[in-house]
């Protein structure tokens, strides 16, 4: 059984307060070995047409796993080791062995955000080329903070909480075959976005994107992106009152204590905590309650080395399904959406 590529790894980084410098307590806190290719029964792939646009994405077993899931103790990998550096533990959350996370701004680690999901070769590099030339096709718009864009979805003033649909056709054909892969996923079943929104990220430009959170009105619970071309790293912080828990390292194997209470020894305030999310290319990153609701997100522009494209991909929320007050205008929205004849707007 292989190990996992380094950029798979489990790193666990603190740094100084106030500083970009590498704490001397830092160290790196080696996975566990995943489940392997042929430790699993795979399901027969379903039958599907030919993807538009020249896109050719083979099927993915109905019952294909994340490759790590926060929260579920069947997220289709081994545990990971749940002591952090300088012999602390991640207080209360057993399960965030499985989350590749450090805490920077002080020497502490503390509870990270639960509801992250990432799925590793979510594409191949064959279908993440052809992915990004489609792209290339179409116009790139300047955006903020140096990156480029291009919006498939309605126009939205999230101010005043309206919208139009005036110009948009759909979510863009090549888009089709990716969609449907996300819904053979356990956590995406049923997943219907009806907004896509590709981001290029280049150094050259110094492209990041500051700490924030999704819009909820009319964005839905599952907010969906996969990361192309180059690897990074998605930085979550708080910025809420209270502080997170830590307690010492107990010297018992991590497997014995899933179950078990640990007294906390210290804590940390939640605004001083930051927790690093490596994305390999090619993954597909799925943030969920606390995570996508509670934890703003953010790009530094030091986690860009090289061209990056991110496609990001958002479901309706409640208010615009069934039974919503905008129920009518949410169905319209995905009649648009799912005929993938879309173009940039």
């Amino acid at each position: 059984m292989q190990s996992p590529a380094p950029a798979s790894g489990v790193a666990l980084r603190l740094l100084e307060p106030g500083t970009g410098v590498r704490g001397k307590g830092a160290q790196e806190v080696a996975p566990r070995e995943p489940v392997g290719v042929n430790d699993r029964k795979e399901a027969e792939p379903r039958p599907r047409a030919p993807a538009p646009r020249g896109l050719q994405l083979p099927a993915v077993p109905t019952a294909a796993p994340a490759h790590w899931a926060p929260g579920r103790r069947d997220g289709g990998c081994r545990r990971r080791d749940p002591r952090g550096p300088s012999g602390m533990w991640l207080q209360g959350h057993p399960d965030l062995s499985d989350l590749r996370a450090a805490a920077r701004r002080r020497p502490a680690l503390g509870t990270a955000p639960s509801g992250v999901m990432l799925i590793e070769d979510f594409v191949t590099q064959e279908e993440e080329a052809e992915l990004v030339r489609l792209m290339d096709r179409d116009p790139w718009k300047l955006s903020q903070s140096g990156r480029r864009k291009q919006d498939y979805g309605p126009k939205v003033n999230f101010r005043k909480q309206k919208l139009k649909t005036e110009g948009f056709c759909g979510l863009p054909s090549f888009s089709r075959e990716v969609v449907r892969r996300m819904g053979l996923y356990p956590g995406l079943e049923g997943f219907r976005p009806v907004e896509q929104c590709n981001l290029d990220y280049c150094p050259e430009r110094g492209s990041a994107i500051d700490p924030h959170l999704d819009d909820a009105w009319l964005w839905g619970e599952r907010l969906v992106s996969l990361n192309l071309l180059s690897p990074t790293v998605l930085s979550m912080c708080r910025e809420a009152p209270g502080s997170l828990l830590l307690c010492s390292a107990p010297s018992a194997a991590p497997e014995a204590l899933v179950d078990s209470v640990i007294a906390p020894s210290r804590s940390v305030l939640c605004q001083e905590v930051e927790v690093a999310i490596p994305l390999p290319a090619r993954s597909l990153l799925v943030l969920t309650g606390a995570a996508r609701h509670q934890w703003k997100h953010a790009i530094h522009r030091r986690h860009i080395e090289a061209r990056r494209v991110c496609v990001t991909f958002r479901e309706l929320s409640a208010e615009f399904g069934p039974g919503g007050g905008q129920q009518e205008l949410g169905q319209e929205l995905l009649r648009i959406a799912l005929s993938f004849q879309g173009r940039p707007v």
